[in-house]
């Protein structure tokens, strides 16, 4: 464990990725990490989207079309929606047929607050806010996809995305349990 003040905090800041260190010469950063690098411009503008149109537990139909057609940009049809009322389920098939389904699952419902940031993708509806990161979480479920999407030839299995509505406190992920979002393909882990 590093003490505090040293270099970790400066390299792994929250402050838009200035403090990370150079890599050695010849090194080469992880695929998943420079595509992750690339997207980041996409996933600010889709949690700062989803920040400005706030939905409550089980009314999240707008953030579910949004959802749906981020996906349908990315070239992934393969999904239902309505699971569990508002949730939606998207498949990324591997290429390499035989493997696990892995499920990477992300809440959507806002908070019953008003927000006064003053933040600029501040809610545009009175009284619902996301004060509990569920923008972050569906935004970053879309880059998990996009990503996803882009290693699909790499896969071996499966790897189903679900957008889970009513986290906060309304049985939204029993709903979509009792839909069947874990079946057809059966998840593993």
């Amino acid at each position: 464990m590093r003490k505090r003040g040293s270099s970790w905090r400066r390299t792994h800041s929250n402050s838009r990725l200035k403090g990370l260190r150079p890599l050695a010469k010849g090194k080469r950063r992880h695929p998943v990490y420079e595509a992750a690098l690339k997207l980041r411009p996409k996933l600010v503008k889709w949690r700062r989207h989803l920040h400005m149109y706030p939905e409550p537990s089980m009314g999240e139909h707008e953030t579910a079309a949004y959802v749906v057609e981020k996906l349908r940009e990315m070239g992934l049809d393969e999904m239902q929606t309505g699971v569990g009322e508002t949730g939606v389920v998207c498949l990324v098939r591997g290429a390499k047929k035989r493997g696990r389904t892995v499920a990477l699952r992300g809440d959507m419902d806002a908070l019953e607050l008003e927000e006064q940031t003053g933040a600029e993708y501040a809610s545009r509806k009175p009284g619902l806010m996301h004060g509990c990161g569920h923008d972050g979480h569906t935004a970053c479920l879309l880059g998990a996809a996009s990503i996803l999407n882009g290693m699909r030839e790499r896969l071996a299995g499966n790897v189903k995305l679900i957008f889970q509505p009513g986290e906060e406190g309304s049985a939204g992920a029993l709903k979509m349990i009792e839909d069947g979002c874990l079946e057809r393909p059966k998840v593993s882990a």
